[in-house]
């Protein structure tokens, strides 16, 4: 089977590209891409919103211990599952196949192209909010809540994620996000820090450092809610890390680029919360001088996001359908996505990444406590049987203890201890075959 560089099909072969491994030659991405990926991918509206949320249940000592900690942290486990797949070449489903079994492994990949559109459609309606915010802000619309130009800013956004779909994910990685858009999002965030801290120091720094939280989070909840996100893209990452040349790159890049990224937008938006307290982050970003253009240039990465959930979203329905091909199953990904995103409502994103969490913590500790160490992942795909038992039980187990956690033990936190247990049961469970 032949298998083109840009991981779709090649014309007139067959075959699924999902749950075959990668071969060397085919793999182009070095250190700086994988870091420039994740980087950029890190950066979002979203995650400014997220640590707004931190605000003012917590304080901000407490918040910015939880920042980094959790940033650290999530995206070590992000870095780690991307040098799974770097080593093995396998996508993320052919990870899931591996553990989980060939026929029981279509629930987490189903469930995961679930979460996809759920995060592609949150993406086209970040993108949309803010196009018509800034519009109204420059006198275009008349008003941020303008439905026409909502429903055109929807579909505007959801035909450029389709257009980016249509071409080779390697390139859109190392050409337009790595060359041109991560420069434009690193000047716009060093911008709106300038800006924030400027505001902070005006308000008095120190009294806004020594500020308490109102008791309502502490800190190792916050920690989940930090890990949160760089979680939610545990299920996306083996699916560009096999383009790497090597594990150590893909983990080191990944890990640096979501960590610098993750803990600095969720400090700003800790930042925007304590000096321009509202519940529009948009609006709240567009009150710093110059906030018009950071936020269009913000807006602009924002897109890679959207696009990373289609692309990743698409490997995964072909590895259950792989008569379609990624592009294919990538349009109609975009397609879903932004019908989705014309009904969907801007709220209740704090009980989503937490139910994410419950079900990816858990699933991607057993994957690691399976595969990492030295485990060839490619072998034990091959061999998997349908329905992996051990496996699928601690994977139950996990999402049991991530909710008992958080009713009984609500300030212990769910995510650690879930990875934790789970993570321990699959690696002394696991099979004794090794790579050689």
């Amino acid at each position: 089977m032949a298998i083109s560089t840009d991981n779709t099909l090649s014309p007139g072969s067959s075959g699924n590209e999902a749950l075959t491994p990668m071969s060397a030659s085919q793999r182009s991405f070095g250190w700086h891409d994988h870091a420039s990926l994740w980087f950029s991918l890190g950066v979002g509206l979203l995650v400014m919103q997220v640590g707004a949320y931190l605000m003012p249940a917590l304080g901000t000592k407490e918040a910015v211990i939880a920042i980094v900690f959790g940033s650290l942290l999530g995206a070590g486990l992000l870095g780690w599952v991307a040098k799974l797949g770097a080593d093995s070449g396998l996508a993320s489903a052919g990870l899931m196949h591996a553990v989980y079994g060939s026929a029981f492994a279509r629930l987490p990949v189903i469930l995961n192209i679930v979460q996809l559109i759920g995060w592609g459609a949150f993406e086209i309606v970040v993108m949309r909010e803010s196009t018509v915010a800034i519009a109204a802000r420059s006198g275009l619309a008349e008003s941020a809540t303008s439905p026409v130009w909502m429903a055109g800013a929807t579909l505007l956004w959801g035909a450029v994620v389709a257009l980016l779909i249509s071409g080779s994910m390697v390139r859109v990685v190392r050409k337009l996000i790595a060359r041109f858009a991560l420069p434009l999002v690193v000047l716009s965030l060093l911008w709106l820090s300038w800006q924030f801290i400027g505001m902070a120091n005006a308000q008095g720094f120190d009294a806004l450092w020594n500020r308490k939280g109102d008791g309502g989070m502490s800190v190792l909840p916050a920690l989940d809610l930090v890990i949160a996100m760089p979680i939610s893209w545990l299920p996306l990452v083996a699916d560009y890390a096999r383009h790497g040349r090597s594990g150590r790159s893909a983990l080191g890049g990944t890990w640096l680029g979501y960590a610098i990224a993750n803990a600095w937008c969720y400090t700003l938006g800790v930042l925007v919360a304590l000096t321009l307290p509202s519940e529009n982050l948009v609006a709240a970003l567009l009150l710093a001088q110059g906030g018009l253009i950071a936020l269009s240039l913000i807006l602009i990465d924002e897109v890679d996001n959207a696009y990373g959930d289609a692309y990743s979203g698409s490997v995964s329905a072909h590895s259950l359908m792989p008569r379609w091909g990624v592009r294919q199953w990538g349009f109609i990904m975009a397609i879903v996505c932004t019908g989705v995103a014309m009904v969907l409502p801007m709220h209740s994103l704090e009980p989503f990444l937490l139910m994410l969490s419950s079900v990816f913590v858990p699933l991607f500790g057993t994957i690691l406590g399976r595969l990492a160490f030295g485990v060839d992942a490619a072998a034990q795909l091959a061999r998997a049987p349908k329905a992996n038992a051990v496996p699928i039980a601690i994977w139950i187990a996990g999402i049991a203890t991530y909710h008992l956690c958080g009713k009984f033990a609500p300030d212990a936190g769910s995510a650690l201890p879930a990875l934790a247990l789970t993570f321990v049961l699959a690696y002394v469970t696991r099979p004794s075959t090794r790579a050689v």
